[in-house]
């Protein structure tokens, strides 16, 4: 395996009177998981963020003891209630299965929304609001369900550290069949970043 390997070439040296200076191996999955690869220093890459480096093979962030350390929110630009059977998006590539309040994000794929993420949403007033229809450039619809009490103005998380049941970079990632390096690396240069200190 790579460990053995990379002893096996510093042994080598080591017979040859090399002696390097920095000895390095450990990605973020390494220093998390694998503490005979530390070595004289760690590369911790998206765990430095909060973030899983693998979903698959090491869990979820939280499951890591990780805190993600970014939040994507937009605003509410219009809040409606509609009818059962209401085409929502280009192409009335979805419909209402009822009479519901829907909600226009005003984020789309222009700003790093991926245009595919079935089963993502956003998080507004307590509880999760689903997608519904395709995403677009500047915009995209989610379901509010009929008593929510969201109203136009109202900011949403996109996603966040999941803490308040809020949707995660893993989720979208899951939802875009992605990962959530895209998701957090992909957001376009329109969102303003606002950099917050936080004390835990």
């Amino acid at each position: 395996d790579q460990l053995k390997r990379f002893n096996e070439m510093v042994q080598d040296l080591a017979d040859n009177r090399i002696n390097p200076e920095i000895k390095h191996l450990s990605n973020s999955a390494a220093t998390l998981k694998n503490s005979a690869a530390h070595f004289d220093l760690v590369r911790t890459g998206i765990s430095l963020y909060g973030l899983t480096p693998d979903l698959k093979s090491l869990g979820d962030s939280a499951s890591l003891g990780l805190m993600p350390a970014m939040q994507l929110r937009a605003k509410l630009h219009l809040v409606k209630t509609v009818p059962a059977n209401t085409p929502v998006g280009y192409g009335a590539s979805a419909h209402t299965s009822k009479q519901t309040k829907l909600g226009i994000v005003a984020m789309g794929y222009a700003d790093g929304i991926p245009r595919v993420a079935q089963g993502a949403g956003v998080f507004v007033n307590g509880a999760r609001a689903p997608i519904i229809g395709r995403v677009s450039m500047d915009q995209f619809v989610v379901d509010l369900g009929a008593d929510s009490t969201a109203n136009s103005g109202d900011w949403v998380i996109i996603f966040g550290d999941g803490s308040r049941g809020e949707y995660t970079a893993d989720d979208w990632g899951v939802a875009s069949g992605s990962i959530n390096y895209e998701i957090v690396t992909r957001i376009g240069p329109r969102v303003p970043r606002i950099y917050a200190p936080h004390v835990y």
